[in-house]
């Protein structure tokens, strides 16, 4: 019966961490044991600092989220609008690591 409920978990934390961002800030970011993903909007901080801790087994020092709103861009007359997301900068204890190329 606990190995169900250990299964259920994980399933909302996959769903909790939707994927790693990687961009030249975030990568920066790694030289202070920073990893940033994209959550959805709904997610809060300490289910994120529980999600992490599980998936990817480590200690988690403290957990920033920010929305990115979507810019509005042109191409020729038509205009667009990209998307809105949120993204979760996560901070790690001393010594600990996600290796972000090998997925989740």
């Amino acid at each position: 019966m606990a190995k169900a409920k250990k299964a259920e978990a994980k399933e909302w934390m996959y769903e909790i961490i939707r994927s790693p961002h990687i961009t030249e800030k975030a990568t920066l970011g790694s030289q202070n044991s920073q990893v940033t993903f994209k959550v959805p909007a709904d997610a809060t901080k300490p289910r994120i600092k529980e999600a992490v801790e599980v998936l990817f087994g480590v200690k988690v020092k403290g957990v920033n989220t920010l929305v990115q709103t979507g810019k509005t861009k042109r191409f020729r007359q038509i205009e667009g609008k990209r998307a809105s997301f949120k993204k979760a900068i996560v901070t790690l204890e001393d010594g600990q690591t996600i290796d972000t190329g090998t997925g989740v």
